[in-house]
This record gives C-alpha cells, structure tokens and sequence, in this order.
C-alpha cells in the first residue's frame, strides 16, 4: 500500500511532471490537476484522495480560493500549500481556513514527503475516531 494517496495540484505543468515523478518514486500514489477548478473536480472523482498538495498562485481560482472549497467540500482531506512567493498574510489565511502545513518553493523532498505522512496519518485518526462514534451509536441503538 502506497504512503499516500496525494493530489498536486499546480499550473506549470513542468514542476507536475517532475514533482509527480520524484512522489512516485517514494511510494506516493499521485494524481495531477492543473487548476483550483480541476482539483475540485478531482476531489469529486476520487474519494480516495487524502493530502492535497497545493500551489498558492494560480490562474482562475488561486490557492487560498481552493483551499476554501476544498475544506467546505472535504472537511477531512489535508492541504499542505506550497508556493514560490510566499508571504506571511497568505500563509497566516491558510492555516486560518485549515491548512495542514505552508512551505516554499523549492521545497525540500524529504520534507514534504514526511509533512505527506503527517497529514496523511492525521486524516486517517480522524476517520478511526469519526468510525468508532459511529459505531458504538449503532451498538448502543441494539442494547
């Protein structure tokens, strides 16, 4: 079983091909979207998305727009932001509207890749615990 399941999201599609490559190579099972807009769709496609790894500056719907309705549609898929023009006002909304992490551009591959399992792993508790509610409700209802 892969790491993750990771969705990069980002419009220079040089970057997505080498970064889909170099993730791929660490047992990172990664699918590409070129725009906030193709990342919304994918999200929709593919539920087993569980880290989104996102450009802050992009055509259209930028990063922080994406973010916003990635949260609102998927409460529990994590979002690491990435960008080459980082700011301190862009990643303090960020981490605002949920977030996992915010890093820079050229980003660090062991960095980010262990930032991946993070978010990944705490997508994944989140899940154990929203199951288990779920089901001592559905035990209790029997008793």
């Amino acid at each position: 079983m892969s790491i993750a399941n990771v969705l990069l999201v980002d419009d220079e599609t040089p970057f997505v091909v080498t970064m889909t490559k170099r993730l791929l190579k660490r047992d990172l099972h990664t699918v590409s979207a070129f725009s906030g807009e193709e990342a919304l769709l994918t999200l929709e496609i593919d539920g087993s998305i569980e880290v989104v790894i996102l450009d802050v500056k992009m055509p259209g719907m930028d990063g922080i727009e994406a973010l916003r309705e990635i949260k609102k549609r998927h409460p529990l898929v994590e979002v690491i932001m990435l960008t080459g023009h980082a700011t301190v006002d862009t990643a303090i909304e960020g981490m605002k509207l949920g977030a996992f992490d915010y890093l820079t551009k050229p980003c660090d591959m062991d960095l980010l890749v262990s930032k991946v399992r993070e978010a990944a792993g705490r997508k994944r508790q989140i899940e154990d615990r929203i199951f288990g509610v779920r089901l001592k409700g559905i035990a209790g209802k029997r008793e």
